[in-house]
């Protein structure tokens, strides 16, 4: 079993526990007494030049701890001072030691929209990433099939959020495009064995639809980096790590959209 199917075979575990302390249809019911969302995740992508989505993580599977110290709502925060776009939130708790209440407090304090974080298995996710403030929600096609993706796209139009779908290869694309995707990312991390690989996401750029919103994900360490993204094409990138290990956020964000004040 490789490491992505023990991350969502944890996540369908968290699923059905879940569902005990608050059952399927409470949940939904609850998710669609709320208003619906205006898809400001994806809006917010389609800036011109490339978009920022900055991770708030406090571990990982492939770097273990990366931040002992972890004030996520100021991290939130400090981000959105420095012009992210959106924020990426955690919630997997095993191994990336996140939680909801991350996203939950994250999502009340700041005014950009916020990505779930998360291996989505079950419709019960999207409802409770709604309630939990999201404006958008991961679905990863590694662990999805077509008809699933497109089920829960249709929930997540619905609720008005976001879905970014996320691929790893030339395959995956095509599924995630006959599903309807609107915003698929191509992950320079192969998350069946954690390797990274830069080049994926510009060597894939070609096999994303005219009218899909683009991002590269992972491994984004440098305004070179962004640079790359920005010539082959990209929306938008997902930086985690980088901005997690800087000290000063603001700075190290300035530095990736290649200028020196914001």
């Amino acid at each position: 079993m490789n490491i992505l199917d023990q991350l969502a075979g944890h996540a369908r575990e968290r699923v059905e526990s879940a569902k005990d302390a608050k059952p399927f249809d409470k949940m939904m019911e609850e998710a669609l007494t709320l208003a619906p969302g205006g898809f400001e995740f994806e809006k917010s992508l389609k800036k011109g030049d490339v978009a920022f989505i900055c991770e708030c993580k406090k571990a990982s599977p492939s770097k273990g701890l990366i931040a002992p110290d972890f004030p996520y709502l100021d991290i939130a925060i400090d981000y959105e001072n420095a012009g992210a776009d959106c924020i990426s939130v955690l919630t997997e708790p095993k191994w990336f030691l996140g939680c909801n209440e991350y996203l939950a407090q994250i999502a009340k304090n700041v005014r950009i929209p916020c990505l779930r974080k998360d291996f989505t298995v079950d419709a019960y996710m999207i409802y409770e990433a709604k309630l939990l403030g999201a404006g958008a929600v991961l679905l990863i096609c590694s662990i999805l099939d077509e008809n699933e993706i497109e089920a829960y796209i249709g929930i997540c139009d619905r609720l008005g959020i976001s879905a970014l779908v996320e691929a790893h290869d030339e395959e995956e694309i095509k599924k995630a495009a006959a599903a309807g995707a609107r915003v698929i990312g191509v992950n320079n991390r192969n998350l069946k064995d954690f390797t990274v690989d830069m080049s994926n996401a510009a060597r894939l750029r070609a096999a994303i639809p005219d009218d899909v919103i683009y991002v590269s994900e992972s491994g984004i360490a440098s305004a070179a980096d962004v640079q790359r993204a920005r010539d082959f094409g990209a929306d938008a990138v997902l930086v985690g790590e980088t901005l997690m290990r800087a000290a000063d956020k603001k700075t190290k964000l300035a530095e990736l959209k290649g200028s020196n004040v914001l």
